[in-house]
């Protein structure tokens, strides 16, 4: 039997490094934006379907969808954002079950989800057990607004855009908090995977 797990965190609050570190373990991670950023590709049934929504001025001029444009669009308007997600989420949602399945049937023993917004759209019966990767508030700012090169305006709008990481840490099974170093993560992700029953390589 595999173990789903779903890991799941605010925008910038080190998801990817405890994504990563999975990865390190020879653990399957299978990542929702990259499968959302493959279901809108040329010649995929949501590509058109985002076209005849947003119009073709998010468009780039190889004809695939401007991410940066579609970005500013949604993370500003909540029922844009809500008209993309009904658009795309059942093609990654089935992309991502396929590579459970296969993963399955190699007998994996465990395969993790990593979904930014697992909590936000509902996608909890995809998995059995849920990792949230949990950083302070001001601490996400600024890692944002680092990362990204984004005004504070910018930054808060698309932390806003998402469920605050205080209300998903009473959902989640096991935290992470990434306030600290590296090392530290690493150690609480072994500590939690060993709780789990998952030998680790």
């Amino acid at each position: 039997m595999s173990l789903v797990i779903g890991l799941t965190g605010g925008i910038a609050s080190g998801k990817s490094t405890v994504s990563n570190m999975l990865k390190e373990m020879s653990i399957t991670v299978i990542d929702a934006d990259v499968e959302a950023r493959l279901a809108v590709m040329k010649g995929e049934p949501a590509y058109q379907a985002i076209i005849t929504e947003f119009g073709e001025g998010i468009l780039l001029e190889n004809g695939g969808i401007d991410r940066q444009k579609l970005g500013a669009i949604i993370f500003h308007q909540a029922d844009k954002r809500q008209r993309l997600n009904e658009i795309t989420h059942p093609d990654v949602r089935r992309r991502m079950l396929e590579q459970v399945e296969t993963a399955k049937r190699k007998n994996e023993k465990v395969v993790v989800l990593d979904i930014p917004l697992l909590f936000e759209s509902k996608l909890t019966s995809m998995v059995e057990k849920t990792l949230l990767v949990y950083v302070d508030s001001d601490i996400q700012l600024q890692r944002l607004v680092d990362r990204n090169n984004l005004t504070i305006a910018d930054a808060k709008a698309r932390i806003d855009s998402q469920m605050s990481l205080s209300e998903k840490i009473k959902l989640a099974d096991a935290v992470i908090n990434n306030n600290g170093t590296i090392e530290e993560t690493k150690q609480q992700l072994h500590t939690v995977l060993t709780k789990w029953g998952i030998k680790q390589k």
